[in-house]
């Protein structure tokens, strides 16, 4: 797909993956609706594609609000047009063991992190199905298949959106619709939410390294829109992850054990007045981008990425090599003919 002037809808648009997502396909020449809760988010990164020279609308929504979803995309298709991407991108998290989270906690999460994607989904096909076009891009991550300690409600969301997006995935098929579903999922990334994600951790949260910038997100949630991929593995962390747990699900869950919780702190204290978004949006007086505070850490590239990107190109380089080779040893007796002759004054 060519994203030219096309309409892409990015949910929670106003940091983060989706703020650099959005800035990806506005870069790439598409007109980009916004979807979040935080004001400040919201307008910065209007801003910022507006300066682009690209249409877009700032909406404030909670995606775990259905109808005010629905209403947003008819708002969108309104002002901007068909929607061609809508890419399902909003989520929240706690931070802390299960033994002292609450009930209303999973639900939030869950609301937000599942629902929320589900929601997205509904008014995405929709508009789509009804025209026989539309990509459906679901961020997801390496935690949809490998739960990890202090994250569960986060984990348990992703892994049931790999589950609906596989289910829908089969019907668009059995339906033969043209409507594309696919999903990345990501490695650690640089993004603000550990400066407000909700913790009970004693010392501040952090991505378990490595950790990616969230450029390498966008790149590649772009390429799965603009592509026809089932899923896309970010970066080889996340492949290693993913084929560890299928290899050594119990040997993961020693490892896990004895270093999930380190790896997800830094050695600072925790703020214990620090604000979090898990009812209400942080961002909505203060624009906090897309980075976090890891810049120093963070990875602008993935090779593993790269290599995924680029599979059929090195597809055929590696079918040309092989042809080369198989053309020389086929030709080597001829050559050594030529050489005994000429060695011979023939």
């Amino acid at each position: 797909m060519n994203i030219q002037n096309k309409v892409v809808v990015v949910t929670g648009s106003s940091a983060g993956v989706g703020r650099a997502t959005a800035l990806k396909f506005a870069r790439e020449g598409g007109n980009v609706a916004l979807l979040a809760r935080g004001a400040a988010g919201l307008e910065g990164a209007r801003r910022e594609i507006e300066s682009l020279g690209r249409r877009c609308i700032a909406i404030s929504v909670d995606v775990s609000d259905a109808e005010a979803v629905d209403a947003a995309a008819e708002r969108v298709e309104k002002e901007l047009g068909s929607i061609d991407v809508w890419v399902n991108n909003a989520m929240a998290s706690v931070f802390s063991p299960v033994k002292k989270m609450k009930a209303e906690e999973y639900k939030r999460v869950t609301e937000v992190t599942y629902l929320g994607a589900v929601y997205g989904t509904l008014a995405a096909l929709k508009r789509m199905l009804p025209r026989d076009s539309g990509v459906i891009v679901q961020v997801g991550s390496a935690l949809a298949y490998r739960g990890i300690p202090l994250q569960s409600a986060y984990c348990g969301s992703k892994h049931a959106i790999q589950v609906f997006t596989d289910s829908l995935r089969t019907e668009l098929l059995h339906d033969k619709s043209k409507v594309r579903v696919c999903m990345v999922q990501m490695p650690a990334l640089n993004t603000p939410q550990f400066s407000w994600v909700k913790s009970r951790l004693p010392h501040k949260a952090q991505p378990v390294p490595p950790i990616f910038q969230p450029e390498v997100a966008a790149d590649a949630i772009y390429f799965a829109a603009t592509h026809k991929r089932r899923e896309i593995m970010v970066g080889f962390p996340t492949l290693k992850a993913i084929i560890g747990n299928r290899i050594a699900p119990g040997y993961a869950d020693q490892v896990l054990a004895q270093t999930g919780y380190s790896g997800q702190q830094t050695e600072e204290p925790r703020d214990k007045d620090q604000r979090n978004n898990l009812w209400e949006p942080v961002d909505a007086e203060f624009d906090f981008g897309a980075h976090g505070t890891f810049d120093n850490r963070a990875r602008s590239f993935s090779p593993f990425l790269w290599l995924t990107v680029n599979r059929r190109r090195l597809g055929w380089a590696g079918a040309a090599l092989a042809g080369f080779a198989a053309l020389k040893v086929l030709l080597s007796p001829i050559q050594d003919i030529q050489i005994y002759e000429e060695t011979e004054g023939r």
